[in-house]
């Protein structure tokens, strides 16, 4: 069993939010996730759900400001925040850039030599995380489900998507949801994947939900702010993946709310709804 080291522990709604670090094989470097655990885990095993965070953030964004805290322990889930991307690990350019590098793994698993290696977010979140947290948690191994912000949103997807069956229900905040066809995606996909298109297909959720054939995954709920800057630069593309669903008979809800820009002041708002979406997938 791998080991984990407590950073911190603080009560919240009367269940602890904790903070752990751990030596990851997936990702050669020391990684920090953080993790809720609901009153219900006195006394049962609890569902778990999945955040992934967006560009710059670390596990801290995420428990400081979505205000998630409240609604999981009246839930009856735990939630895991994993960081955005391994950090230290000594490549050259990792901190050059705000998104690419450190703090921006985009939750793919790198093929380019400079950073397959270390840049495998993909593996670590869908497989190493997973598994730690089940052999330390009081978790149900069979009953988890994801959700994310941005390149999180992204992760989020393409997670469900190419794991049918893995989780029960999958929803994002305004999300990168074709980053083959916008700046921050196809800087990501050229460094860590390279140029080759065919193969971004495989990380790109537009291109995924078109031919999923697994399992359903209740309906994809998105959220995106109307005065979201990014939405309207053409980086988020949530039209498009909408539009993928459709033909691939996928249920999406794509909700544009008035007044909202990308911030967490936009996450917390809705942060109900979405967990309320997966409490019906994981406790119905």
């Amino acid at each position: 069993m791998a080991s984990l080291k407590q950073i911190s522990s603080v009560m919240s709604f009367s269940g602890l939010q904790k903070v752990y670090e751990h030596q990851s094989e997936v990702l050669k470097c020391a990684m920090k996730f953080a993790i809720y655990l609901p009153p219900l885990c006195e006394t049962k095993k609890v569902p778990v759900l999945y955040w992934l965070s967006g560009l710059t953030c670390t596990e801290q964004n995420f428990i400081t400001k979505a205000g998630s805290q409240r609604y999981a322990a009246e839930q009856g889930l735990a939630i895991v925040a994993p960081d955005t991307s391994p950090r230290g690990c000594g490549i050259e350019g990792e901190e050059d850039s705000w998104d690419f590098g450190t703090g921006a793994g985009f939750y793919v698993d790198a093929t380019e030599e400079k950073w397959k290696t270390n840049y495998n977010m993909y593996s670590y979140v869908t497989k190493e995380l997973p598994t730690l947290i089940k052999e330390h948690f009081p978790v149900l191994p069979d009953k988890q489900s994801i959700f994310g912000h941005s390149m999180g949103g992204h992760g989020a997807l393409i997670c469900a998507l190419k794991n049918p069956g893995m989780y029960k229900s999958v929803s994002a905040f305004s999300p990168i949801c074709n980053p083959m066809n916008c700046p921050w995606g196809q800087k990501a996909f050229t460094g860590y994947l390279g140029p080759d298109r065919e193969k971004w297909k495989e990380w790109d959720a537009t291109e995924l939900v078109k031919k999923y054939k697994g399992p359903p995954l209740s309906y994809i709920l998105i959220d995106v702010g109307k005065a979201d800057s990014f939405l309207e630069d053409g980086q988020l593309l949530p039209q498009n993946f909408v539009d993928a669903c459709r033909q691939g008979n996928v249920p999406a809800v794509l909700r544009v709310q008035e007044g909202y820009d990308h911030s967490y002041y936009f996450i917390a708002s809705y942060m109900s709804d979405h967990i309320l979406h997966h409490s019906e997938a994981l406790n119905g």
